[in-house]
């Protein structure tokens, strides 16, 4: 998993007017179905006089001319068009005001996360409708994700609006390195002046530390904040084994809430090893702490013989991209082939895949066929994934990234 290089905050925080700029430029595209990102090879090219510069507003039009929107625009990057609105009117501050209050309510008001948690997804890109947008809040701090040029080219006035909505003072922006080779930008991250080094955040009563400087994505995974909660029930009196544990979340959950008799955290990272560490007496409870491949401490269990009451295998994002498929889905095969043999009669394991260009099917076939080699039978008790605050847009299906199958393994 890719991590934030070190703090290297520009002199001048990127903000591009969110209203407007003059007469826009239109770009015309081969088939206009309905999907919000459109890939550079469906794109016919600028209509009219006035050509696009990468990161711009752009109109979208049809081969017949006809409006299909407005979208952001980086034609050096395969997704070349991030549609905004299907409006007929171009989207302004407004518009942007509009979207941000709207993500707020959802998560204040309907959801009502501030009574469990001061740590969740504040926007989710297209499903909040603000493509290549990602924030979290964690206490005082938003930490930002950013997948699109013309995001970045914004984002001061993103981050006043969003700042003046939440109450915050502080704010983290970072892009992925393969990002940054994607949209082919140089998107340097940004820190708010006095930001802190790291802050504590609480879930469901648990105390989490997050370390900026050396944080994995937005620095926390809100995501399996519901799937935490619920490994509890099962753990009472168990031995459980959370494998690439990173925070040890579903550890702790395990201990404090499930009364584990014991639990194992288990990761490659030996920061993300020492930070599990950490939470644990942030807690006031011992966690046992492995610094160790996953593959590898599976095989040396087997050669152990030592088994599990319930095991979590939730690995990083096996397939970052459409070229690593095959080989991702080999990794996942492999993986829950192990983890199977190690779990006790009537265990439980959890298996988890964020990589959205896996879909749920094929996830599940996945999981069949390793049963079959691990030889060992599994019932599918439940299919989860990402909590509430990680809204999917309909036309964009693959913002379903998360898939958490809860699997039974008999004899």
């Amino acid at each position: 998993m890719t991590k934030r290089s070190p703090i290297a905050a520009p002199a001048v925080v990127p903000d591009r007017s969110l209203d407007p700029e003059g007469t826009l430029p239109t770009i015309a595209i081969r088939a206009p179905g309905g999907h919000a990102l459109i890939y550079r090879k469906m794109v016919d090219g600028p209509v009219g006089a006035a050509a696009p510069n990468h990161g711009d507003l752009v109109r979208v039009v049809d081969r017949e001319g006809q409006h299909l929107g407005y979208a952001l625009y980086n034609g050096r990057s395969q997704i070349a068009l991030r549609f905004l609105s299907r409006e007929a009117e171009p989207p302004g501050l407004a518009f942007w005001t509009r979207r941000i209050e709207q993500a707020v309510a959802l998560r204040k008001s309907l959801l009502n996360l501030d009574r469990e948690t001061d740590a969740y997804r504040l926007l989710h890109a297209e499903g909040d409708g603000l493509t290549g947008l990602i924030v979290d809040r964690f206490a005082d701090v938003l930490s930002v994700e950013v997948f699109s040029l013309g995001i970045y080219q914004r984002i001061g006035p993103i981050l006043s609006l969003l700042a003046e909505k939440m109450g915050t003072d502080h704010y983290r922006v970072n892009v992925d390195e393969r990002v940054a080779r994607q949209e082919d930008f140089s998107g340097r991250p940004i820190d708010s002046p006095q930001i802190p080094p790291r802050v504590t955040i609480e879930e469901h009563g648990i105390r989490y530390r997050i370390h900026f400087g050396d944080a994995h994505k937005t620095g926390f995974f809100c995501d399996q904040r519901d799937n935490r909660r619920d490994l509890a029930r099962f753990c009472e009196d168990r031995s459980v084994l959370d494998l690439c544990c990173y925070t040890g979340g579903f550890g702790l959950n395990a201990l404090i809430h499930g009364k584990a008799r014991e639990v194992t955290c288990v990761d490659l990272d030996e920061k993300a090893v020492a930070l599990a560490k950490e939470n644990g007496n942030a807690n006031r409870v011992r966690l046992e702490t492995v610094h160790a491949d996953a593959f590898v401490y599976l095989r040396q269990m087997g050669l152990n013989n030592r088994n599990y009451g319930v095991i979590v295998l939730d690995p990083p994002k096996l397939i970052p991209d459409r070229d690593e498929i095959a080989p991702g889905k080999r990794k996942y095969f492999d993986l829950n082939v192990l983890a199977m043999k190690r779990v006790e009669p009537g265990g439980l394991l959890v298996s988890c895949s964020c990589s959205g260009l896996l879909p749920s099917a094929d996830f599940l076939g996945i999981l069949r066929a390793a049963a079959r080699m691990a030889g060992r039978p599994a019932q599918l008790l439940a299919m989860t994934g990402a909590s509430a605050d990680h809204p999917v847009a309909l036309d964009v299906p693959e913002g379903s990234y998360l898939k958490v199958a809860w699997l039974r393994i008999g004899e």
